[in-house]
């Protein structure tokens, strides 16, 4: 049976749930790295932000500067998990910085054991985001 009305205590929050609300908590900008999946991101990364945004307006991200990167071995590297993202991030009190997402596709071939030229454009547009994260 869940939580149901206010009169009820809420269940008690995971010690995993805790730490990491902490960590978010302390840091001074957050970066979020996300396969996609199915056309989405995956449920533990939605999991762990539901987690993060709580309590409401006062939750660990609200007023936090968030860079998102996704991957894909798709084309459009993880373009639809990237707007979900956005949307969900600014729903938790998140600000996403404009410059600093990156869809990666074709991730599945790149950093291999031998450089390519695709790898060190990739590397330097990363470098780019988190230097935007950081600013």
């Amino acid at each position: 049976m869940g939580y149901r009305s206010h009169s009820q205590s809420p269940p008690p929050v995971p010690p995993t749930a805790t730490r990491l609300r902490e960590a978010v908590t302390t840091a001074d900008a957050v970066l979020m790295i996300t396969p996609e999946y199915n056309g989405s991101l995956p449920a533990v990364l939605k999991n762990a932000i539901d987690w993060t945004s709580r309590p409401y307006g006062r939750g660990a991200l609200a007023g936090k500067r968030i860079a998102i990167i996704g991957l894909s071995t798709g084309r459009r590297g993880g373009a639809r998990a990237l707007e979900e993202l956005r949307v969900i991030v600014g729903i938790a009190g998140g600000t996403v910085v404009e410059g600093a997402c990156l869809a990666v596709g074709s991730a599945g071939h790149l950093f291999g054991p031998a450089p390519t030229p695709a790898d060190t454009e990739v590397k330097a547009k990363i470098a780019e985001a988190l230097r935007l994260l950081a600013a």
